[in-house]
């Protein structure tokens, strides 16, 4: 049953006859097995629609009520012929009078042309490529048509955008009222889909909610079923928003649930050694600093404590903007497990930023009688085994290395606490490798950090087994970085500001993408880019070249002159983009910038501006596209790293959460990380409180005894009301992201 006036299909679930072939809800009990009902058993699906449904992943009436529309056309305004104006858009209403077709004589284009009356005149309507409908419009039915009265050969056409041919049941579920706009293909139109959602609406009362009626009373949300029905079908916006936040809660409340239960069987399963309070070592470190931590790096540094202190494993994740501090809480962080009398461990994803590690722990800690060692791939096999021997015995108290960490034969003596940088560029499994040895009751507390900000949205998701600690608040004296694009014209004046610095004692940089020329990305190559600057624009200055293939001695000894002064430019490929400290560095060039991400081309900034001195970046532009041009403005626009990590996850969206493509629709089917972080943040909230209560009523030893064995579960055998609703909710969680999330611990 219908309004014609609104447009609003009523189902409330019972006692409505369903406009198609499904047995009225009002006639059978609740059956959720129909929502399993393959899609052909829909009215109007025969083998050719089933075919382009299957296209869009479309299987079962299930899968076609959870097709959401992702937006809602607002209704045009109903007038009479009389009333007709060039250029509005709007809805009509009356009788076709005659019909007929023909072709266009240029492009043979099939054209409808139906004269349409009212009690107020007539009007010639127009389609394009619908000549079938011909035969229906013969039989001079009523319709309504949704369009724009246009002027062509002098005369006033209404060109059709929409229609609906009006029979007893006066359907206008293509026109009036908010009109649900769905995804589709080439081959399946919308409209389509929009009839089929109204044969299959009524099933929708079969649809399970897995939030408890306490939690929907709290926030004022309706059941699951009258949220897909009001998302596809709503009376007003502010229905379809209400309904749309609904379902997107219900998925993120899901997705945390999974998320926190995995983290707390962790923590169920492991048991770290509690550090005591900070020692002289410690204090003596914090002590002896040049400059005084920020508030954000103590803030941290607290937070941290409250967790090296308890006997569960401290996983946390700390990321911050480039230069924000985060060297200095990584090497408290290993002092405190020193002062204990265990070892401390630093991984790193490459050699070189491993190598700058372990300078700069070295020098600062060797005054506190802190013993650091060197452990990486380049090294020879007997300075290997001399390191991993000073590692067993307990001689190393401080370890920086890279995947050699993690590689068979390496044992520490009494590992307290492990050191992650650069997280992103390990998987889980490799995170998590370093943590060594089969002793659950034995794991090092361990901190992951991130020199790329992460929007906290993402963070809750992707790292959502670690705690997360900001460092977003940057030291004294830190300067912006200016940063400029560099149109061709203004490419020689670029290279005297470089020579100008350089002249004045500073050093630059110069990025390129790729190592070797590609005719394919036709993209400035760090050899060829070399060879030119030593012939050209930087001749008769000290050049180094540094990329990943050369000889792990080039490219030590390419970064030990640069960063010990003896060279005035290092040109290299991206790998600088971490942990490359040079003060004096002021100047950096990024060719071929359009080729980084912005919080990749944020990295590269951000190995200039180390130092006291004004600093600048450079990117030369060329025949970069519109896009690419207001991405590179975007990126020379701020320096504030977290919103262009924003701007760079909205450029590329969020991608497959637990899978392998990075970037694009992503496993979420309603809710965004975009657009929905209040609901994430109220959903991670609620989450831990029902896995806390359930915790609670699945007590073996009865109320408030917390079972160890339920966080691992769905939820545990309770006969409580509340513990059912909870442990649905549970299963629910599981059913839907439970096998994703045990994809991460195989990345």
């Amino acid at each position: 049953m219908s309004d014609a006036s609104s447009g609003r299909l009523h189902y409330p679930f019972a006692g409505q006859e369903p406009s198609g072939g499904l047995a009225p809800t009002s006639k059978r009990r609740l059956d959720p097995g129909a929502l399993g009902l393959p899609i052909s058993s829909v009215r109007g699906v025969g083998r050719a629609t089933d075919k382009r449904l299957r296209g869009l992943g479309l299987k079962t009436v299930g899968d076609l009520l959870w097709h959401l529309p992702f937006r809602h056309e607002a209704p045009s305004r109903m007038v009479q012929v009389a009333d007709l104006l060039i250029g509005s858009e709007v809805t009509l209403r009356g009788t076709v009078v005659s019909c007929a077709s023909r072709e266009t004589a240029r492009r043979r284009v099939k054209v409808l042309e139906a004269l349409v009356a009212d009690d107020t005149g007539s009007v010639l309507a127009v389609w394009y490529n619908q000549a079938y409908l011909e035969p229906a419009f013969r039989e001079r039915p009523e319709v309504l048509l949704k369009g724009t009265l246009t002027r062509q050969w002098g005369a006033p056409v209404f060109m059709v955008k929409r229609h609906e041919i009006l029979g007893e049941s006066e359907d206008s579920r293509h026109i009036l009222g908010l009109v649900p706009v769905y995804p589709s293909t080439a081959d399946l139109s919308v409209r389509t889909i929009r009839t089929l959602l109204h044969e299959a609406a009524p099933l929708a009362v079969n649809l399970p909610d897995p939030l408890p009626a306490e939690l929907l009373a709290r926030r004022r949300y309706a059941g699951r079923a009258e949220a897909i029905l009001a998302s596809h079908f709503p009376d007003d916006m502010e229905e379809a928003v209400k309904a749309r936040d609904r379902l997107a809660f219900e998925e993120l409340l899901l997705l945390q649930l999974a998320v926190l239960r995995r983290r707390r069987a962790q923590d169920d399963q492991e048991r770290a050694r509690a550090l005591a309070p900070p020692g002289g070592l410690s204090a003596a470190y914090l002590a002896g600093l040049s400059f005084a931590p920020t508030g954000a790096q103590t803030r941290v540094i607290g937070e941290i404590e409250h967790d090296i202190q308890r006997s569960v494993p401290m996983r946390r994740l700390l990321h911050g903007d480039v230069g924000s501090g985060k060297t200095m809480v990584a090497a408290y962080c290993l002092l405190r497990a020193v002062e204990q009398g265990g070892q401390g461990a630093l991984m790193a994803p490459t050699e070189v930023l491993a190598d700058q590690h372990y300078l700069g722990l070295s020098a600062e800690l060797a005054s506190h009688g802190v013993r650091v060692a060197l452990l990486k791939g380049s090294q020879t096999t007997a300075e290997r085994k001399a390191v991993r021997k000073a590692l067993e015995s307990g001689e190393t108290d401080v370890v920086v290395g890279t995947h050699a960490l993690i590689q068979q034969g390496v044992r520490f003596h009494d590992l307290r606490l492990a050191v992650v940088d650069e997280q992103h560029r390990f998987g889980v499994a490799q995170r998590d490798a370093i943590l060594a040895g089969e002793d659950k009751e034995s794991r090092p507390h361990t901190l992951h950090m991130s020199a790329t900000p992460i929007p906290r949205t993402l963070s809750l998701t992707l790292y959502g087994d670690l705690d997360v600690s900001v460092l977003d608040e940057m030291p004294a004296g830190r300067r912006p970085i200016v940063t400029r694009l560099v149109a061709p014209e203004s490419a020689t004046r670029m290279w005297d500001f470089v020579r100008e610095q350089i002249r004045s004692g500073r050093q630059a940089y110069v990025v390129c993408p790729l190592i070797e020329e590609s005719e394919s990305l036709q993209s400035a190559s760090a050899t060829q880019t070399y060879e030119e600057l030593v012939a050209g624009e930087l001749r008769g200055f000290r050049l180094r070249l540094l990329h990943g293939q050369l000889p792990p001695a080039d490219k030590a000894a390419a970064m030990a002159d640069y960063t010990a002064g003896r060279a005035d430019v290092l040109v290299s490929t991206s790998v600088i983009e971490v942990g490359v400290d040079v003060p004096n560095a002021t100047v950096m060039v990024i060719l071929g910038a359009r080729r980084f991400g912005l919080s990749q081309l944020h990295q590269l900034r951000g190995r200039v501006g180390r130092g006291a001195a004004d600093s600048y970046c450079f990117l030369p532009i060329g025949d970069e596209d519109e896009a690419a041009l207001d991405r590179l403005r975007v990126f020379a626009g701020t320096n504030d790293g977290f919103a262009l990590a924003e701007a760079d996850l909205q450029a590329r969206g969020t991608g497959q959460l637990f899978g392998e493509r990075q970037s694009g629709l992503g496993d979420l089917h309603v809710a965004s990380l975009l657009r929905d972080r209040a609901l994430l943040e109220d959903a991670r909230v609620e989450a831990a409180a029902v896995l806390d209560r359930l915790e609670t009523l699945v007590a073996p030893d009865g109320p408030g005894e917390v079972a160890r064995s339920s966080r691992a579960t769905a939820g545990g055998v309770c006969a409580a009301p509340a513990g059912v609703s909870l442990g649905i909710l549970v299963e629910a969680a599981e059913e839907r992201f439970g096998r994703n999330i045990t994809w991460l611990e195989r990345v």
